[in-house]
């Protein structure tokens, strides 16, 4: 028997993954969780052979849950399902101990070979980001300045650069609206920038938003 878990706030969507991965060869179990608490209650009370985490979490970054369950569950493998491109997460949570990433627009398609992949052992990457981590590798240590921020830093990032406004950012993330500020002011010293004008004309150019 397979034994998977579906990480993701709407039910909605976990009802679709879960309906996408039932056609799975063999005997499937598969269980939901729709937050952090729940999800890190149910792998440890069950073996889960894979977890599918999306990266948009309630509360906390799914990056930070990806590196919570990778430090104290390393055997499992976790293949990360998200509605952001390649270009903003898919490198990062490779790094932080994903076997694959995966959009969402293309997980009809793409998501029980991925998992099938990741259930061999293997990591499930597109060709373009294949392309992506090649590329990444030979520039060696000139490495962009997103890639010195923090998974924390780098989420909010892309939501200044997406547009939105500190209270906005803050009831996404269920953190204060002081905190966002402390973090973006630890963006801006870091990327030695002085103004949000700057971190979006930055990200357009990395590709870091459409």
């Amino acid at each position: 028997m397979t034994n998977i878990l579906i990480a993701d706030d709407h039910p909605l969507m976990r009802r679709g993954i879960r309906q996408i991965l039932g056609d799975l060869p063999g005997e499937t179990m598969i269980e939901e969780a729709g937050g952090a608490n729940e999800l890190f209650h149910k792998i440890d009370n069950t073996v889960f052979d894979i977890i599918v985490l999306d990266i948009s979490m309630p509360g906390r970054s799914g990056l930070d849950i990806l590196m919570d369950i990778k430090a104290k569950y390393p055997s499992i493998p976790v293949l990360i399902l998200s509605v952001h491109s390649e270009e903003q997460y898919a490198l990062r949570t490779l790094k932080s101990g994903a076997s694959g990433y995966l959009t969402k627009d293309s997980a009809m398609e793409e998501l029980p070979r991925a998992v099938k992949k990741v259930l061999n052992g293997g990591k499930y990457i597109t060709s373009s980001l294949a392309d992506k981590m090649a590329d990444n590798l030979l520039e060696g240590s000139d490495k962009p300045l997103h890639q010195h921020l923090s998974n924390r830093e780098y989420e909010i990032l892309c939501k200044i650069a997406e547009g939105k406004n500190a209270n906005i950012i803050a009831g996404e993330l269920f953190i204060s609206e002081k905190t966002v500020s402390t973090y973006r002011s630890r963006i801006l010293e870091k990327m030695n920038m002085k103004s949000n004008t700057e971190l979006i004309r930055y990200a357009l150019k990395e590709g870091l938003i459409d």
